[in-house]
């Protein structure tokens, strides 16, 4: 099978089943999922919601390792690998409003990414994982931190204290432009301490993935040597020996990753699980080209430095499973969560393109560092009925507090605006900023079901929510001066007064869902939902006051000053509104599944990427509205035994219906210096960017009996079409991405016991782009230096290896 949501038949049955039920679950056929998206345990089929799954032998068989790549299996989903960098761009359903990025996210607010019960936006392994479900659509009644736009739940093996289990796996694979060889091993561990009561499980593995993107234009001594010794065009035999060096596949990956559980029961009536999770990435260079820039190549990087990001994740959680009475069972989930992300990268780009005049300076680069912590605390309590009849219900609480603390800096080693003023500047800081935020929010929330008839469903829910955020940082520029050559700042920001504010809100979402199963293979089902994002602070530090070298005293100096006003450290919420009719059927004896689903979804307030007025930095606005309706459809046609068909398509069509003046920065007159930045207005019609208006699959599994196993072959092609890189993107410099396929396939012989098979992805080496950093109007030649500013995440070339599986 392809995906768990067109794989998968619908039994009616008489009560859920218990939470996280196995899909293997007595009464249930092979290839049912059980999902507990809407709080209860039930099969995929029967749930009245839009929701896609894909279920543990389908993560295994098409080799998805990470939340990266789940959207080729989820219609309606957008996601844009931008290396192990970061978690990467997720969009859903189209709800996004800012410029594609080559750095991708660590963060998303507009989703919520679950690992088991607890919400954190981060590209966990998916190893000894259950199922992952994609609830797609506005899911803000049962669901915190947002979920705007919807939901991705990893549902992990829970620890089974009936009996001992070990599983192994491992992989080794080639990839096209690359010079090294990649490999993954990981396994599970299920340890029963005390029989039917106490169980330990762990699973842990080491991934390896080989880089191919190559950095041949890195400085040998910053500060000394010329990033461009032979001029704008080339570079001479000669110019590079003396100047530059290169390094290979930097865009490597190295994690590691661990998830520990250890289980307590009395019987299945009360349940404790702790869990600690662990995983550490680290890569040395960004997965994008730059376009040619001195004639590099298409996976080639024209960065003048490597640029290396260490990030982390920590999860602890305690949950409590409890029957009270048997009239609910209680959930309660305790957990703490840390992301930490330490990074650098090329900077010289972003001073050419200020054009604060360093070029003037032969060996002139910058180089940035940032250190990014978010702490987070969140607890939920609810109660599911379980005392039957025709009315159920969900009732609970929810409490998050969230700490973020980010420290940026920007080095011009060599420099000799350094040796200016009085003040000693051993780390050669030309900006430093940091950023202390805090963001509280607490809900209640609720759904009632009543079933009119055995077939008739009426389900309405609510959440009021409320959110208090604050923040307070300082920014510093040290090379700034008086005309009397003094520095008007001092070079650490905590050597300044903190500055800041706060903000709140609070409001109600609500939700209506009703469906009707006209026989057990045919249910209608229509839902209104709405959505809410949360507003924040905005990772800027906040101006002054009075600003320097301000002689008009409105506040307004719009230099070399990267900071942010008033009414530009904070952001307010964002909330949208869906509408969506869909059916789930099975024909033929179950031999042809086949759902398809309408929607429309209206956003308001749009939380939207823009620029400060002073130092154009990069912040979140709210403003406009925008529209996203379309179609999701799958099927699966199993016309012989043994032959599995299946397929996905999904249209998205996502717009701005309102126009937001002044919104998108671009350079004016365009690649052409000096220059002077100023916002264009986006419109009401220009596409949202970031995510596919067409995008489907189609794939066939065959499997043959063979000796004690069986014999599984899988072919799979994947579409995603063309995507905007920003608003307005004709007229404001951006690109339209061409759309692409890439087939994967696997032969592998799959027994009880063991699993060894060959596989390949993107089999023909297909060359894309998935997303650009920065638009059109930033290249060009600033005093002679050509920028190398504008950079295309290219997708990974062809891959193929072996893999083995062995389980006890």
């Amino acid at each position: 099978m392809l995906m768990g949501v067109a794989a998968t038949p619908a039994f009616a049955q008489e009560a859920p089943l218990p939470q996280d039920a196995p899909q293997d679950a007595p009464g249930l056929s092979d290839n049912t999922i059980v999902v507990t998206a809407t709080r209860r345990s039930t099969t995929l089929q029967d749930v009245p919601i839009n929701i896609s799954a894909v279920g543990s032998e389908e993560l295994a068989r098409q080799r998805i390792d990470d939340v990266r790549d789940i959207a080729d299996f989820t219609p309606g989903m957008t996601i844009s690998d931008t290396g192990p960098g970061s978690t990467g761009t997720i969009v859903l359903r189209g709800l996004n409003a800012s410029d594609t990025d080559t750095a991708g996210a660590n963060f998303d607010s507009a989703l919520g990414i679950y690992l088991g019960e607890v919400p954190l936006y981060y590209d966990f392994k998916m190893i000894d994982i259950q199922r992952v479900e994609t609830l797609l659509g506005p899911q803000g009644t049962l669901y915190g931190l947002g979920t705007l736009a919807g939901a991705i739940r990893n549902i992990p093996n829970r620890p089974d204290p009936s009996g001992f289990a070990v599983e192994a796996h491992g992989r080794v694979y080639g990839k096209d432009h690359s010079g090294q060889v990649g490999y993954q091993a990981d396994g599970m561990v299920n340890i029963p301490l005390v029989k039917d009561h106490i169980a330990f499980r762990s699973a842990t593995g080491f991934y390896f993935d080989p880089g191919f993107i190559d950095y041949p234009l890195l400085v040998k001594t910053p500060g000394v040597s010329l990033p461009q010794p032979s001029g704008p065009g080339t570079v001479t035999p000669e110019g590079y020996a003396a100047n530059l060096f290169e390094r290979k596949d930097l865009n490597f990956e190295r994690t590691f990753t661990t998830r520990n559980q250890l289980l307590f029961q009395t019987d299945d009536d009360f349940k404790l699980i702790f869990t600690y999770a662990f995983q550490r990435t680290k890569t040395e260079g960004g997965q994008y080209n730059s376009n040619g820039v001195l004639g590099t190549n298409e996976y080639e990087s024209a960065a003048r430095y490597a640029e290396p990001v260490n990030r982390f994740a920590h999860l602890a959680s305690v949950e409590v499973n409890a029957n009270v009475a048997d009239i609910a069972d209680l959930v309660l989930t305790s957990a703490y969560t840390q992301v930490q992300s330490d990074r650098r990268g090329d900077n010289t780009d972003l001073l050419l393109d200020l054009d604060y005049g360093y070029e003037l300076f032969p060996a002139f680069t910058s180089w940035n560092e940032t250190h990014d912590k978010r702490k987070q605390y969140n607890q939920e309590v609810r109660l599911v009925s379980t005392h039957g009849g025709p009315f159920s219900w969900v009732l609970g609480g929810f409490h998050n507090d969230q700490k973020l603390q980010r420290d940026y800096i920007e080095h011009v080693p060599g420099h000799p605006w350094v040796q200016f003023g009085a003040q000693p500047n051993p780390d050669e800081v030309e900006y430093a900023s940091y950023v202390s935020s805090r963001v509280t929010e607490k809900a209640v929330f609720g759904e009632g079901t009543f079933k009119v008839t055995p077939q008739w469903q009426l389900t309405a829910g609510a959440r009021y929510f409320g959110y208090k955020s604050k923040i307070a940082g300082n920014l510093t520029v040290p090379l700034i001066t008086d005309e009397n050559g003094v520095p008007l700042f001092p070079v650490s920001p905590y050597d300044l007064p903190p500055a800041g504010g706060t903000a709140s809100k609070n409001g109600w979402v609500w939700k209506f869902n009703s469906s009707y199963n006209f026989t057990p293979d045919l249910m209608l089902y229509a839902t209104y939902s709405k959505g809410y994002r949360i507003g924040g602070p905005n990772s800027v530090a906040p101006c002054p006051n009075p600003l320097p070298n301000d002689p008009d005293g409105d506040n307004i100096n719009n230099t070399q000053l990267p900071c942010g006003l008033p009414n530009e450290v904070q952001y307010g919420p964002d909330t949208t509104k869906n509408v969506e009719v869909g059916i789930r059927t099975q024909l033929f004896d179950r031999k042809l599944t086949f759902n398809f689903n309408v929607f429309q979804i209206k956003w308001d307030g749009i939380q939207v990427a823009s620029a400060t007025l002073n130092g154009i930095v990069g912040i979140t606005v709210n403003g406009g509205k925008a529209k996203s309706e379309g179609f999701e459809t799958t099927f699966q046609l199993r016309p012989l035994k043994g032959l599995s068909i299946q397929g996905s398509y999904s249209y998205v069509n996502a717009r701005l219906t309102q126009d937001v003046p002044d919104n998108i920065p671009v350079n004016s007159p365009a690649a052409t210096y000096p220059s002077a930045p100023i916002k264009l207005d986006a419109l009401a019609g220009d596409r949202l960017p970031g995510s596919a208006k067409n995008s489907g699959s189609l794939g066939a599994t065959y499997t043959a009996p063979l000796g004690n196993g069986s014999l599984i072959a899988d072919w799979t092609a994947t579409y995603r079409g063309d995507v905007v890189t920003r608003l307005g993107w004709e007229r404001a410099y951006g690109d339209k991405l061409p759309g692409y396929v890439l087939h994967r396939a696997s032969l592998a012989y799959e027994t009880d016991r063991f699993t060894v098979g060959l596989f390949a992805n993107n089999i023909f080496d297909k060359y894309a782009v998935a997303s650009v950093a920065n638009d059109r109007s930033r290249v060009g030649i600033n005093d002679g230096v050509v920028l190398r500013y504008y950079r295309k995440t290219v997708i990974n070339p062809r891959t193929f290896g072996l893999e083995l599986r062995v389980k006890y």
